[in-house]
């Protein structure tokens, strides 16, 4: 259950990204999101859902390195038989430069059974670095934490979510592919995804008209093959994640759009 919940995150930081901008917080057009929108979610396995989520983002502004930041987080927990196996309580949160969307600091409280681990990421985009620092499990003190040079703009996994939604693709076409890097936990990552055209997905809230993204997925444990997940968001300013789907070894996972609230603009509704 563990590798799944891991795989969910992967799923997200296949949008985290740099920019090809020189300033160090340059300007990005946000009309896609604000303060106070909230977005559930349910995870399935195998037809059987095993989990809820949520992302929200907080409903006022937050002072880091002197500048105005979106708070967001993202919460998972197991629901179920599930929970009675192996109890996931889960929550990633991030500090998001309102004028940049760049990340000042990404967070990580996992709770997974007898597992636990609290991450902290701090961003220096004037010095290019990235500062990563866990707490010993056993006391909970934080250990001497660890340096990274970054390339300019590099985002975490919620930055580069939020970036996404907010990309210029009036021009993107059926298999056209976009090159993406991110950082997580001490890696840069480097993934082509191929925009696979719009599609009318399903969902609890009503039929939603989307844009399916498909990542070329390195040589892995969890998913199987290099096409094994595909990605919906909607075809609209908001342009928020509707619904994922991933071939696993084992049985296939997914993730759901079941709620909505504080959108900035009106969803694309099929009404058909």
């Amino acid at each position: 259950m563990r590798k799944l919940l891991s795989g969910f995150c992967i799923l997200m930081l296949l949008t985290a990204f740099t920019g090809d901008k020189n300033d160090i917080h340059p300007y990005v057009k946000n009309e896609s999101f604000g303060k106070g929108e909230v977005l559930d979610f349910k995870m399935t396995y195998s037809f059987i859902t095993v989990g809820k989520g949520s992302a929200k983002v907080h409903p006022q502004y937050y002072k880091i390195n002197n500048r105005d930041c979106f708070k967001v987080d993202v919460y998972a927990k197991t629901v179920g038989m599930i929970d009675w196996v192996t109890d996931i309580n889960d929550q990633w949160g991030a500090y998001i430069d309102t004028t940049s969307l760049l990340p000042h600091m990404f967070y990580r409280k996992i709770r997974e059974g007898r597992y636990k681990k609290d991450e902290q990421t701090y961003f220096d985009h004037p010095g290019k670095k990235i500062q990563v620092i866990t707490a010993d499990k056993k006391t909970g003190k934080w250990k001497e934490p660890k340096s990274y040079e970054a390339p300019s703009h590099v985002r975490d996994m919620i930055a580069g979510f939020l970036y996404l939604r907010v990309m210029d693709l009036s021009k993107i076409k059926p298999k056209d592919t976009v090159v993406v890097t991110g950082f997580f936990e001490d890696e840069f990552y480097k993934l082509s995804i191929v925009y696979k055209g719009k599609q009318t997905i399903k969902t609890k809230v009503g039929k939603i008209r989307t844009l399916a993204f498909r990542p070329i997925m390195p040589k892995n444990q969890l998913f199987d093959g290099e096409d094994s997940i595909t990605a919906y968001f909607s075809d609209d300013k908001n342009r928020i994640p509707v619904k994922i789907d991933a071939k696993m070894f084992i049985g296939s996972a997914g993730v759901e759009l079941t709620g909505y609230s504080g959108l900035k603009n009106p969803l694309n509704l099929d009404k058909d």
